[in-house]
């Protein structure tokens, strides 16, 4: 047993170090103290206490007051393991390791030379062990001299063992308490600075309606301001017809000990206010009075999102502009509508309006002078009609009429549908002003009756439309009834539209090629013409879809199929040694591609692709494409020229209207329309127009081309007038890729 005056020693070291352990003082600190305490009270005075602690599955020295500095440096942070000398081995095996002799212990032979270069002899190392059986770290004794521990040294070892698991789990406790602070103080930070920012109103309420806590508001939520209602109850601050709603809330809130939402309105400094309410059951809010029950009430304001909301539907069904039922309205009633014809025998109609020629109000004056038009006539219209009927705004310059009877006949209601439609056009008699200015304004009409024999929504409207078109293609200012031959000529366009889409995606379009050769025979150039290649229909000719394609906004992708085949051509020729330095291929641009923004973007995104000049590629437009925007078609000219394109007008002769203004354009070449040169042979005034047209040209250095040439005698004329090429049926028809190919090697 350990003797007397060391067990008094033991006794004061342990009051000590509890001392020092209760009262919070450093680990650092403690540890070194039980390590010197250690040292002093064992029986061998060389011996030399080493504390390491486990982080993960490393070690780190935390206190080794006498070990060199050396030694220590050299393992710290080392991996435990099965043979990591005595600490390493102790940590991993959950086991006091004794090592008598470092020098010939196996677990100390990846240390050995390490330990013995300090002095370091024997080393008896035991884990620390914490209350919940987790390794906190080891205990160590290290001799100067190979030495084993009697019982007494172990009992003292675990004295100070058991100090060390106090020190280290009160201090691990002591973090792990500072980090709870730390963070209950962090998140009491958040909780006060969103309390500040939060446009909510935010209340405790106890189960009797008392205001026990108001956050994150202004006092522009409230009945009173805030320091005002704090310990108030509901009853006491706000009228019956207020108050009581809210302790029904209350009420319902702790009986279901559920979250509840709801809407309610108060009446607050004279405003009514709407908000969305929120409450959830809170239990023990105040330690003082645990049983009495509170709730959290979170009120929102959402007045501003409730007007918000009703205008949005005012806008989902009406039109801004002119307050009148729009398109979605219409479809509602027009639904409704229609459900009860199938239960009658009346009959209805519905009158689609389309102002006449609107465009060019909205392009010369602008929208704002529209606008005004179309609210003028809104109000004139409404004053014609009955409260029954409904008048629609469903697009910029379309009205539609919806009259529930018009007869119980079909012929009684043709002719009441007339007498409303002229009723209708004589709102249009008188001049619409506008500022200083007055406007003559008409209107297309579209009548379809609507009975039971033609009972569905979605047809009314199309046949209604339908019947406008045709008023449009009158001439417009008049009516017209719904007329199925139309119908099916608009829907066969509108087939042929998604034929043509489709053919696109299949690659049905391609283009053909021909010649264009010099009066004197040399092959110069060709035109490219696009052909479908349908699958079951044949070779279908341009004049059957370019208007369709045009129409429906395809005509930049036949455009660009186009582009990739005669880069294709070229790039052919040009492998092949065909390409001279005079060779070019014509193309075809439309009026609204030549105007489209896209067209020097599209034009260059194919020549870049094949490699190929632009000076190969003549861009054909049409005479009538020159009389509009001068100055912008002239820029727009010149841009493209500036790149290298050249510029040829086709059909040139079938209008006059821009010859005034033809030397401004930038132009390489005219093509003689093939309608004159169809006359050179039987007509004198064909062969004077055709003289002119060539005179013109080269008064103007202007290459002249003649298209259409069919015969012999045609190109003989044509030679002696100074014609300076010919393309047409005598030399070649548009041909395919290999056939234009093969014509060209042979020329």
């Amino acid at each position: 047993m350990i003797e007397i005056m060391r067990v008094r020693k033991l006794l004061s070291q342990q009051q000590s170090i509890l001392s020092k352990i209760a009262l919070g003082a450093p680990l650092d600190e403690v540890l070194e103290n039980i390590c010197l305490s250690i040292e002093e009270l064992i029986e061998d005075s060389s011996a030399k206490c080493s504390i390491l602690t486990l982080k993960g599955e490393q070690l780190f020295h935390s206190a080794a007051p006498n070990i060199p500095q050396g030694y220590c440096q050299a393992i710290n942070g080392v991996k435990i393991g099965p043979t990591v000398g005595s600490c390493g081995t102790a940590a991993y095996e959950k086991k006091r390791i004794i090592a008598a002799d470092i020098t010939t212990s196996p677990l100390w032979d990846d240390y050995r030379a390490m330990a013995l270069s300090y002095g370091l002899r024997s080393c008896w190392s035991t884990p620390i062990i914490s209350t919940k059986s987790d390794i906190l770290g080891t205990f160590a004794i290290y001799h100067d001299s190979a030495k084993s521990p009697t019982p007494q040294d172990l009992e003292l070892i675990d004295f100070f063992v058991d100090f060390t698991s106090i020190a280290l789990e009160k201090h691990t406790e002591s973090l792990r308490l500072n980090v709870l602070l730390f963070e209950l103080q962090q998140s009491n930070e958040k909780f006060k600075a969103f309390a500040k920012v939060l446009p909510d109103l935010t209340l405790i309420l106890s189960e009797e309606g008392e205001y026990t806590n108001v956050y994150g508001t202004t006092n522009e939520s409230l009945y009173l301001s805030q320091e005002h209602v704090i310990n108030r109850n509901v009853r006491d601050i706000m009228p019956p017809e207020d108050a009581n709603p809210i302790m029904e809330v209350i009420a319902k809130t702790l009986q279901t000990n559920e979250v509840q939402v709801f809407e309610y309105q108060l009446n607050i400094k004279g405003k009514q206010l709407t908000f969305e309410g929120r409450t959830a059951p809170l239990e023990s809010y105040q330690p003082s009075n645990p049983s009495l029950r509170h709730v959290v009430w979170m009120a929102r304001d959402i007045s501003n999102r409730k007007a918000a909301e009703e205008e949005v539907q005012r806008l989902a069904f009406f039109d801004p502009l002119t307050n009148l039922p729009n398109r979605r309205m219409l479809n509602d009633r027009l639904s409704m509508y229609v459900e009860q014809i199938k239960q009658s025998d009346h009959t209805g109609a519905l009158l689609f309006l389309d102002l006449d020629n609107f465009k060019r109000i909205n392009d010369s004056l602008g929208h704002n002078a529209g606008d005004e038009i179309l609210v003028e006539l809104s109000q004139r219209l409404t004053a014609i009609l009955n409260p029954a009927d409904t008048l629609a705004r469903v697009g910029g310059d379309e009205f539609i009429i919806l009259i529930e009877h018009v007869g119980d006949s079909h012929k009684q209601a043709n002719s009441e549908s007339e007498l409303i439609a002229k009723k209708v056009q004589s709102v249009f008699y008188e001049k619409f002003e506008v500022g200083d200015l007055a406007f003559q304004v008409s209107c297309s009409i579209g009548i379809c009756l609507i009975n039971t024999s033609n009972a569905i929504t979605a047809n009314i409207l199309k046949f209604a439309d339908t019947a406008m078109y045709l008023s449009k293609m009158k001439g417009g200012n008049s009516s017209s009834f719904y007329d199925p031959a139309l119908q099916t000529l608009l829907e066969n366009q509108t087939e042929l539209e998604t034929d043509i889409v489709r053919a696109i995606a299949c690659d049905e379009f391609c283009a053909y090629f021909q010649p264009q050769l010099a009066i004197d025979g040399t092959l110069v150039g060709a035109e490219a013409l696009i052909r479908w290649n349908h699958p079951t229909k044949g070779l279908i000719p341009p004049n059957a879809f370019i208007p369709i394609a045009e129409q429906f906004g395809l005509i930049q992708k036949l455009q660009n199929i186009v582009l990739r085949d005669i880069c294709i051509l070229l790039e052919t020729l040009r492998d092949n040694n065909l390409l001279d330095d005079s060779f070019s291929v014509s193309i075809n641009i439309s009026q609204c591609q030549f105007n489209s923004s896209t067209l020097k973007g599209e034009l260059f995104k194919a020549i870049e692709a094949f490699d190929v000049s632009p000076t190969r590629i003549k861009l054909e437009i049409t005479e009538s494409m020159l009389a509009g925007d001068l100055m912008g078609t002239v820029k727009q000219m010149e841009e493209l020229k500036s790149h290298g394109f050249v510029f040829s007008i086709d059909d040139f002769g079938t209008g006059y209207s821009c010859l005034k203004h033809l030397s401004v354009f930038p132009i390489d070449e005219l093509k003689i329309d093939k309608s004159f040169i169809d006359k050179v042979l039987n007509s004198a005034s064909g062969q004077s127009i055709v003289q002119s047209i060539i005179g013109l040209g080269h008064s103007l250095n202007i290459n002249i081309v003649a298209e259409g040439v069919e015969s012999a005698e045609q190109l003989r004329i044509l030679k002696s007038m100074g014609v300076n090429a010919v393309q047409g049926y005598l030399f070649a028809k548009p041909l395919t890729h290999s056939n234009y190919l093969t014509w060209h090697k042979q020329h």
